[in-house]
């Protein structure tokens, strides 16, 4: 049996459903609200597993699901070395948003990441200790700001309302999601002209670790036939 890993609720699993509905493949939820598993119609041999997409990497890397969707922010934030634990398989054209590097607008003079190195530089030398960004992403935004060779800072770590961490002085600067960039207007921060981190959308990815034998192999075999994806998931 192939498992097939989806969002579990939301606008999210509404979209997904309907992207493998337009493919000849209908999902739906079995039983209650509260069930988390459910049906695949139009293929043999594949389970639907809904899971909330932060779960998905997980399952994936651990080889209990076949196939997940979820962001591709997601699996670059939360897989070390995400290419050599799954493959992506199709970007899915919806769950659009930008994962960005966000100062206060009364930052007049900062505008880019050089800008904001000079500014972590003159904020370490004058308070003895690092600018602070509040992110829920760390390893994505570690990674963009040692590639720009950015080191005066320090990640705090934010599971509420990250565009509210500057406001209430837990953090100088903000890394987060953004689809609009109202909500970082409405707390009067600007995002960096620099400072786009990753371009996020819901993507299929398939999992390295699964076993990919028997049954598991027709069942992709039939599905990737109607999805239009690789015959071979990797």
């Amino acid at each position: 049996m192939l498992k097939l890993g989806v969002p579990s609720k939301g606008r999210l699993m509404e979209q997904c459903f309907d992207w493998f509905a337009a493919r000849g493949v209908r999902l739906a939820r079995s039983g209650s609200d509260r069930e988390y598993a459910g049906a695949v119609d139009g293929v043999e041999g594949v389970e639907l597993v809904l899971l909330s997409a932060g779960e998905i990497p997980r399952e994936l890397s651990a080889g209990r699901i076949h196939l997940g969707v979820t962001g591709s922010d997601l699996i670059r934030d939360k897989l070390a070395d995400w290419s050599t634990q799954v493959a992506e398989l199709a970007p899915m054209g919806f769950g659009h948003a930008d994962l960005v590097i966000a100062v206060p607008a009364a930052w007049v003079d900062v505008s880019t990441l050089d800008d904001l190195d000079a500014v972590a530089a003159a904020f370490r030398q004058a308070h003895g200790q690092r600018l602070r960004i509040a992110t829920k992403y760390h390893r994505l935004v570690r990674d963009f700001l040692t590639w720009h060779e950015i080191a005066d800072y320090q990640l705090v770590d934010s599971q509420g309302a990250t565009e509210g961490t500057v406001k209430n002085l837990t953090a100088e600067a903000i890394a987060d999601i953004t689809s609009s960039g109202e909500t970082l207007r409405a707390n009067h921060l600007k995002i960096l002209d620099d400072g786009l981190v990753h371009q996020s959308q819901a993507t299929l990815f398939a999992a390295r670790a699964a076993d990919w034998t028997g049954a598991a192999a027709a069942a992709y075999q039939a599905l990737a036939a109607r999805l239009g994806t690789a015959p071979r998931p990797f």
